[in-house]
């Protein structure tokens, strides 16, 4: 199959509601392994959709509302008020949803563990970015946000705006093109196993990719369904699988929704 199969595919899989503002370059790169080793065009779009759903189709509760979000955001105004509304906005995603009821102690810990950053990227970042009033940072840092979706990250960009954040939000497949530029910290929140549904290297190039001080590299504790099943073992002996061969050195926090590993790169 050729590249006629390829742009077929990608038509297909965007013209899904689901999946219409998917990355096109990432459902480029699924696709092209899916035609590499399926009998039909048929049979690889039905499998990149698998695949983009077990990467993140399975995060977000409905289909997101963002514009209704934006008229919540600027409705408040500002500190505890604007806390508020991005709490309840970041339990529509899994993932941000599960961190909520330890979100202060999380942050708190894991910057007090580092010094205080002045360029951070949030790597996969969902809706973490929502969580930036609870960290605490100093006005001014930059802060740099990607995720799959163009229109999370056309909302993040606008949430940037009404929050007053240095930042910068695109879609962007984290995995074939790393974020430009150097970074004091980057995120890389509880989407490793979702990566490696795409490339099974892709903690590696991770690691070895993002030019950062630190890497704050977190796991979940149990499954979306809430079973534990051994899930921080199996998590931490394959981040140490990780980093075994690395020169990095590494501290370990230990939440109720996450077991997190602050990566030092280059201070040692």
């Amino acid at each position: 199959m050729g590249q006629t199969d390829l742009d077929a595919l990608v038509a297909t899989v965007r013209a899904s509601a689901k999946y219409r503002f998917v990355s096109a370059d990432l459902i480029r790169q699924i696709g092209a392994r899916e035609l590499a080793s399926r009998g039909s065009l048929k049979e690889a779009v039905k499998a990149a959709k698998n695949k983009l759903h077990q990467v993140a189709g399975a995060y977000l509760d409905r289909t997101p509302r963002y514009d209704r979000w934006l008229e919540e955001l600027r409705a408040a105004s500002g500190g505890d008020a604007l806390r508020r509304v991005c709490a309840g906005l970041m339990s529509r995603h899994a993932s941000t949803l599960e961190r909520l009821p330890v979100l202060d102690a999380f942050y708190r810990a894991i910057f007090a563990a580092i010094p205080t950053p002045r360029r951070v990227a949030d790597l996969a970042c969902g809706l973490n970015p929502l969580a930036i009033p609870w960290m605490g940072l100093p006005a001014g840092v930059e802060y740099y946000a990607a995720d799959i979706y163009d229109d999370m990250m056309a909302f993040t960009q606008a949430f940037f705006s009404i929050a007053g954040v240095n930042g910068i939000a695109e879609s962007r497949d984290v995995l074939s093109a790393p974020p430009p530029g150097h970074f004091d910290l980057a995120f890389v929140l509880k989407s490793l196993p979702c990566l490696e549904q795409i490339d099974r290297h892709a903690g590696r190039r991770i690691l070895d990719g993002v030019d950062a001080d630190y890497l704050v590299i977190s796991y979940p504790a149990h499954s979306l369904g809430g079973r534990a099943k051994g899930m921080p073992a199996h998590y931490e002996s394959q981040f140490q699988q990780l980093v075994a061969d690395s020169p990095c050195s590494w501290q370990k926090l230990v939440f109720q929704t996450e077991i997190v590993f602050i990566v030092a790169k280059n201070r040692l």
